[in-house]
């Protein structure tokens, strides 16, 4: 008996050369290019979670929209996440979640969130650099420069 399976094809294009994107150097840096890339229609609206994809320069490889959620909260999925970030072959990442209501304090979900993938990452040797709280008004809280990464 003959049995058919499907084939699994993984593939990841380049569109922009490495060497020509950002390369981060600061949570300034990083909300800059986050405000900048963020759809400014929905920052006010509704919750989203993003990660940045980088390569071991601390380029930008990419950016990814792992979740959209509702007006206070997003579920994120891990095993996407993850994926993802598998497929590029990043070494390193950073998270960033909006909050519309323009409170910058993280959520008590918002730091198990933030442990959870730190603990997930490092069993691929991919470093957590920073996760970032945007919100509408342009401001930000980095949770590495606050001591919370």
């Amino acid at each position: 008996m003959i049995f058919k399976v499907n084939e699994i094809k993984i593939s990841y294009r380049e569109h922009t050369r490495i060497s020509q994107t950002p390369q981060l150097s600061s949570s300034r840096d990083v909300a800059a290019l986050l405000h900048q890339n963020w759809d400014a229609d929905t920052l006010a609206l509704k919750e989203s979670f993003k990660i940045l994809l980088l390569n071991n320069s601390n380029r930008v490889k990419g950016t990814y929209q792992v979740s959209d959620g509702g007006i206070t909260g997003t579920v994120v999925d891990l095993r996407i996440l993850f994926a993802v970030v598998l497929k590029t072959l990043s070494v390193g990442i950073i998270l960033a979640h909006n909050h519309p209501s323009g409170n910058l304090k993280p959520s008590q979900p918002d730091k198990q969130l933030t442990q959870k993938i730190k603990r997930a990452a490092a069993l691929f040797d991919i470093k957590v650099l920073d996760h970032l709280i945007i919100v509408p008004n342009g401001d930000y809280f980095s949770f590495a420069d606050n001591g919370l990464l």
